[in-house]
C-alpha cells in the first residue's frame, strides 16, 4: 500500500468533508438548524445521512475482521445491524417524531413529566455516545496507523478536530450533507475493490480450497470457531442487542427528529434498510478473501484486513490505487459516525448541563448556538482523551456493548412509553438504573479480562440476552407497584404519540391543522 496515495486520499476526504460542512454553515442560524436541521430533511436525503453515520468503524473495518478470524457465526452482525431499523420502523419511528422533541432525554422528560428520569437519560446519552465513539477513534488510528505508520493517536486527533469544526459549525443541518456524501464514498470505497478483484482474478476454486481443512470449522455456524463458549446463547444475544439497540442509540434516534412529520420517518427507515442490506453485502467477501489472501491477519484480530485485501491481491500500482480509496471510504466512516455522535451528545451537554450553567454566571445574557459548539468542543474532547487510555480494543466487539447498553435502557423505556400507558415514572427510573447498571457491569467486566470461559464468560461477552428482559421485567414490575405515579398527561401524550400530525390533539380530531413541531418544548425556537 503506497502511503502517499492513501494520505492523499484521506486528504481529500477531510478537504470534502471541511468544504461540505462550511456550506451547511451558510443556511445555519436557528436553534433548530443546530439540533434537527429545521426538521425538513427529506426522506431520501435522509435515509443517506443516515446510512452515512450508522455505517461505523464497526461496520467497515469491524464487521470483516469478525468474520475473518471467528467465522460464519459472525455474520449476525451484519443481519442484527440492518434488522434494528426493521424494529425501529415497527414499534417507534412515527411516534418519536411525534413527540416535538429535540433530544431523547426531552422525549423522557416530556412523556413521564420527570426532571430525574431526564437526568438519567443525558447521563446514559452521554454514556453510550462516548463508548461508541472509541472505537471511531481506534479505527481512524487503526487506519492512518495501517497506509503510514504513524502512531494511532494521530488518526484520532484528525478525526476529533474535522468532527468538531464540521459540527460547531453547522449543527445538524451542516452534518446532514456530509453524512450523506459519505455514505455513497463508504459503499464505493467497499465495493470497487471487490468488483474489480472478481473482474480480474480467475481463480475462484482458491477462496473454496482455503475454506476447507484446518478453517471448516470457520464456515460452520454456531460452531467454537474463536473459542467462543456456547455459541448459540451467544449468536442469540447478540441478535438481541443489534436488533433492539439500535432504536436506543442517540445518534440515531436524533436523526428522526429531522423528519418533517411521522410519515417521512417511516419512509426514511425503509429506504434505509435498503442501503444498509446494499452495503452489507461487502463486509463478508473481504473476509472470505482473506482466508487465501491474508491468513496471517488472522492471528493479528483480523480489523485491517480491508486496508490490506486490494495490495494482497493486486502487487503495484492497481493494489495502491485500490488500497488508497478504500483508506478513504474507512476515513469517511469514521467521520460521518463521529459527527452523528458528537451532535446527539452534544444537544445533551448543552440543554442539561450547560446552559443552566452559562445562565447563572451570565445573567440568561448568552447565544444558544453559542453554547452548542462549547458542548460539541466537550463531546469529542472527553473521548479522545479516553481512548488515550484505554488503547487497542475490538472494534465490533465495544460496539456490541455499546448496544447490549442502548438494549437494556432505551429501548425499554421508547417502547413501553409508546406502548404502554400504565407505565409510571418510577418504573421508567427503575428500568433505566437496573438496565444500566447490569449492562454496564458487564462491559466493565468484560473490558478487564473477566471469566475464562464457560458459562459465565458467555454471560459477561454478550449480556444482552439476560439485561435487556430485566429492564423491562423491571419496568412492569415498579410500574404496577407504584399505579400513583403514572403521569398526570398521560391520556394526552399517548394521544400526541399516536396521532398523524394533521389532527389538533388540543381542539379533537376533526380538526385538522399544521401541528408545531416543537409542541413537546412550546418555548423553543422550531
Amino acid at each position: 500500500m503506497s502511503p502517499a496515495l492513501s494520505v492523499t486520499a484521506i486528504s481529500l476526504v477531510v478537504v470534502a468533508t471541511i468544504g461540505i460542512g462550511l456550506f451547511g454553515l451558510r443556511i445555519s442560524r436557528t436553534t433548530s438548524d443546530f439540533y434537527v436541521a429545521s426538521r425538513a430533511v427529506s426522506p431520501r436525503w435522509n435515509a443517506s445521512a443516515i446510512s452515512g453515520e450508522y455505517l461505523s468503524a464497526a461496520s467497515f473495518l469491524g464487521v470483516a475482521g469478525l468474520v475473518l478470524v471467528n467465522g460464519a457465526d459472525m455474520l449476525w452482525f451484519s443481519v442484527g445491524y440492518t434488522v434494528g431499523y426493521l424494529m425501529l420502523l415497527v414499534l417507534v419511528a412515527a411516534p418519536l417524531r411525534r413527540s416535538g422533541a429535540y433530544t431523547l432525554p426531552d422525549f423522557a422528560e416530556t412523556r413521564f413529566e420527570s426532571a430525574a428520569v431526564r437526568r438519567i437519560c443525558a447521563g446514559l446519552v452521554v454514556g453510550i455516545g462516548t463508548l461508541y465513539l472509541l472505537p471511531q477513534l481506534q479505527g481512524a488510528g487503526l487506519a492512518v496507523q495501517t497506509v503510514t505508520g504513524a502512531p494511532p493517536q494521530v488518526g484520532a486527533a484528525v478525526v476529533t478536530v474535522i468532527v468538531v469544526i464540521n459540527v460547531a459549525a453547522g449543527g445538524m443541518r451542516s452534518i446532514t450533507f456530509v453524512q450523506a456524501f459519505q455514505y455513497w464514498l463508504k459503499l464505493t470505497a467497499l465495493a470497487a475493490p471487490i468488483f474489480v478483484i472478481l473482474l480480474v482474478w480467475h481463480q475462484p476454486t482458491g477462496v473454496l480450497d482455503s475454506l476447507h481443512g484446518a478453517a471448516a470449522a470457520w464456515a460452520e455456524p454456531l460452531s467454537r470457531a474463536g473459542g467462543r463458549d456456547h455459541p448459540l446463547y451467544a449468536t442469540y444475544s447478540l441478535l438481541l442487542a443489534l436488533c433492539f439497540g439500535t432504536m436506543g442509540l442517540p445518534h440515531v434516534l436524533v436523526r428522526f427528529y429531522t423528519n418533517p412529520d411521522g410519515r417521512a420517518a417511516r419512509r426514511t427507515t425503509v429506504v434505509v434498510l435498503a442501503l444498509l442490506g446494499l452495503f452489507y453485502l461487502f463486509p463478508p467477501m473481504y473476509a472470505v478473501l482473506g482466508r487465501t489472501f491474508a491468513p496471517d491477519l488472522v492471528s493479528t484480530g483480523g480489523d485491517t484486513v480491508v486496508l490490506e485485501l486490494p495490495g494482497r491481491v493486486f502487487p503495484g500500482t492497481a493494489g495502491d490505487l485500490l488500497g488508497a480509496l478504500v483508506a478513504a471510504g474507512a476515513f469517511a466512516a469514521f467521520l460521518s459516525t463521529s459527527s452523528g455522535l458528537t451532535v446527539a451528545i452534544a444537544g445533551v451537554i448543552d440543554q442539561d448541563l450547560l446552559r443552566s450553567r452559562l445562565h447563572r454566571w451570565t445573567g440568561g445574557d448568552y447565544v444558544a448556538v453559542n453554547s452548542f459548539r462549547i458542548a460539541a468542543l466537550i463531546a469529542m474532547i472527553v473521548p479522545y482523551l479516553a481512548f488515550t487510555v484505554t488503547g487497542a480494543l475490538s472494534l465490533a466487539d465495544t460496539v456490541g456493548l455499546a448496544f447490549a447498553l442502548a438494549s437494556s435502557t432505551f429501548c425499554p423505556l421508547l417502547v413501553l412509553g409508546i406502548w404502554w400507558r400504565r407505565m409510571s415514572t418510577t418504573g421508567a427510573a427503575a428500568g433505566l438504573v437496573v438496565g444500566g447498571i447490569a449492562a454496564s457491569a458487564a462491559a466493565l467486566v468484560n473490558v478487564s479480562g473477566g471469566p475464562q470461559g464457560g458459562w459465565p464468560r458467555a454471560l459477561v461477552g454478550q449480556p444482552a440476552a439476560w439485561t435487556m428482559p430485566l429492564a423491562f421485567l423491571t419496568v412492569i414490575v415498579v410500574s404496577k407497584l407504584t399505579p400513583d405515579r403514572i403521569p398526570a398527561g398521560t391520556a394526552r401524550s399517548m394521544v400526541r404519540l399516536h396521532t398523524p400530525e394533521a389532527v389538533d390533539v388540543d381542539r379533537g380530531p376533526a380538526t385538522l391543522i399544521n401541528r408545531p413541531s416543537s409542541a413537546a418544548h412550546p418555548s423553543r425556537p422550531a
